[in-house]
């Protein structure tokens, strides 16, 4: 399955601490992620990452296209709610094109380690079927 992963700034040592926490699962799976969330994943996990730009560089729109074209099959998009920044269209975008084709979508960390668990179990097999 193909995993979409972006962290706000505040956010990317708890995405680097889910993805060593869950390094056995991800591994069986092709990760895609913003930039700077992209690397320093891969540091961390020595997973291989599928990099987009910069999420504020049109990373997110990236993400974006490849939901529309049902190439992703889940996100993580932990999102800092505190944080105002001029970019947060980009993340309901997302949202809204996740919910438009069905992909599950976690923004924090809770219903991110549900994904993950239900990944797994193979929960999520239906989407190979979605295709």
């Amino acid at each position: 399955m193909n995993i979409g992963l972006v962290a706000h700034d505040t956010k990317k040592r708890l995405m680097q601490n889910l993805c060593i926490a869950y390094r056995g699962i991800l591994c069986k799976h092709e990760l895609y992620a913003t930039e700077t969330t992209g690397y320093l994943v891969e540091e961390v996990t020595n997973l291989n990452v599928h990099k987009y730009l910069a999420g504020h560089l049109g990373g997110e729109q990236q993400l974006g296209a490849q939901i529309e074209h049902n190439e992703i099959d889940m996100v993580i998009f932990l999102r800092d709610p505190e944080a105002k920044t001029k970019h947060e269209t980009n993340v309901y975008n997302v949202l809204r094109l996740c919910d438009m084709h069905n992909i599950p979508f976690a923004t924090n960390l809770a219903t991110a380690e549900l994904l993950v668990k239900a990944l797994e179990r193979g929960d999520l097999d239906w989407r190979e079927m979605y295709k």
